[in-house]
């Protein structure tokens, strides 16, 4: 029987994960059969159920596990010192990082998380919720301590989620500038606007 092959640094739930990504990123998570998932193992797909509970599960794990990334980072930008602007530049900068080492599961949460089994659907859209709701009192810290100009919020924090999302488009351009100078014009433009 053909076993999964695995790099050095990562479990063989870890493998599943990255190839499941791909797969659903490529295909949608309805398209992705678990039989496709076992081909790009190498297995037999009745073998590929000795790992997963269902094709569900791995929807719920890769989900859950980009949310908790970013939860992570908001919780100790939270417990930072860091003034509101620093904030949302390493918000925006910790997006982009993301995307760029961690695409495929990125892409996934972003697009497929509708997918979800209700039960964890409810808790995934409670994390979103609250990761935006914390972006939302950092404007609103900004505003009070005269960082930002006197706007919306929440419109602000959907123009800066919608646009850091939306770098999923750089995989067509990846060629054309590094990580670091995303970073830098991303945090410039939507800090600061394209105007002198």
């Amino acid at each position: 029987m053909a076993k999964i092959k695995i790099d050095t640094n990562e479990s063989i739930k870890d493998r599943i994960l990255v190839n499941a990504a791909e797969l659903f990123r490529k295909k949608g998570f309805a398209a992705a059969s678990v039989r496709e998932l076992a081909d790009t193992l190498g297995i037999e797909a009745p073998s590929l159920y000795n790992h997963i509970g269902s094709k569900a599960e791995l929807l719920q794990e890769i989900c859950f596990a980009v949310a908790k990334d970013y939860t992570l980072h908001m919780d100790d930008l939270l417990a930072s010192k860091k003034n509101a602007t620093e904030r949302i530049a390493e918000i925006i900068r910790f997006h982009v990082r993301k995307l760029s080492t961690d695409f495929d599961k990125v892409f996934v949460s972003e697009h497929e998380w509708k997918r979800l089994p209700q039960k964890f659907l409810e808790e995934f859209l409670a994390e979103r919720k609250r990761y935006e709701t914390n972006m939302i009192n950092i404007v609103k810290d900004g505003i009070s301590k005269k960082l930002f100009k006197n706007l919306l919020p929440s419109i602000a924090v959907l123009s800066i989620l919608s646009a850091v999302r939306g770098l999923e488009l750089r995989q067509r351009h990846k060629n054309e500038f590094t990580i670091e100078e995303l970073e830098e014009t991303m945090v410039q433009h939507l800090l600061h606007g394209i105007t002198k």
